[in-house]
């Protein structure tokens, strides 16, 4: 009977965690909606603003270059690293963690390299052992562009003041609820223009292009930034909308194993009462 009640309060334990997974999957299944169709709606926008600096910046003379294009030797780095305050997300936080960690002990190895945290997951996996110059967990409280654009403008002043050579983001890319690809993107300096397939677009210019390049730069840069945290909220959601849908999957396989391996086990213990009932019967009509 011990047995019987050892397994009684399992099931119990795995229905309850089924509930709890089951109800996490419903929320994440609700939030990744609105935080898809949020990045979807911004891709076009962001693309289109970068062809067209890249179409200003490919027709103006080298020495016209801006402060945020300039070339430096790479001594300084800082990764930004775009992860989760939360678990429960299959593999979302540790790709993210195990990118930044090979940038900075496999392709900047020698280098000083920085690490500026935005979610508290890979705040926490490097904060003991590397240098971590901020942490910005904080802004998924409340995501909008005018708190993304103010940590941006930090970046970019660092970029200028000359305390990093390089800037890089590491972040997951939202293809699907299922899918995550984790992206690694040059944020400063600017990277050159590759082939000249957008150089011959007509454009009107009411101002010189060395002022609209000027201007566009920092909405680009911010836009970047925040496209890429968008594309890492969703690519949250829509992980851990699977991995909860998953672990709901085997807990129910669980529970029907517990279940059978219950009644297989009243049957036998009510068998074995009746076995010596009859057994007893039997001796007392000897």
């Amino acid at each position: 009977m011990a047995n019987l009640k050892e397994i009684r309060n399992r099931i119990s334990s795995v229905s309850s965690t089924m509930q709890i997974t089951s109800a996490m999957k419903m929320v994440s299944a609700a939030k990744l909606k609105k935080a898809q169709d949020a990045i979807t709606a911004m891709r076009p926008y962001s693309n289109k603003l970068t062809e067209l600096l890249q179409s200003l910046s490919a027709t103006l003379d080298a020495d016209s270059g801006s402060k945020f294009a300039d070339q430096r030797e790479v001594n300084n780095v800082l990764i930004v690293g775009i992860s989760s305050n939360r678990g429960l997300a299959g593999a979302f936080n540790s790709s993210i963690i195990k990118q930044v960690a090979n940038l900075k002990n496999e392709k900047y190895s020698g280098k000083n390299v920085s690490i500026f945290a935005i979610g508290k997951k890979v705040n926490d996996a490097f904060s003991k052992s590397d240098t971590v110059i901020a942490n910005e967990s904080a802004l998924f409280d409340d995501l909008t562009f005018d708190h993304t654009a103010a940590i941006a403008e930090r970046l970019m002043d660092m970029f200028v003041e000359g305390k990093f050579d390089k800037i890089e983001i590491v972040y997951n890319s939202f293809k699907n609820a299922a899918t995550q690809i984790v992206m690694t993107e040059q944020f400063l300096p600017i990277v050159p223009m590759e082939g000249e397939a957008n150089t011959n677009l007509d454009y009107i210019f009411e101002q010189s292009k060395e002022e609209i390049v000027e201007e566009l730069i920092p909405k680009s840069l911010k836009t970047q930034l925040y496209k890429s945290i968008r594309d890492s909220f969703a690519s949250e959601h829509g992980a851990r909308m699977t991995a909860m849908h998953k672990a709901t999957d085997n807990a129910t396989e669980l529970r029907d194993q517990l279940k059978l391996t219950y009644n297989k086990a009243r049957q036998a213990a009510i068998t074995n009462e009746i076995l010596e009932i009859v057994g007893g019967a039997e001796a007392l009509n000897n």
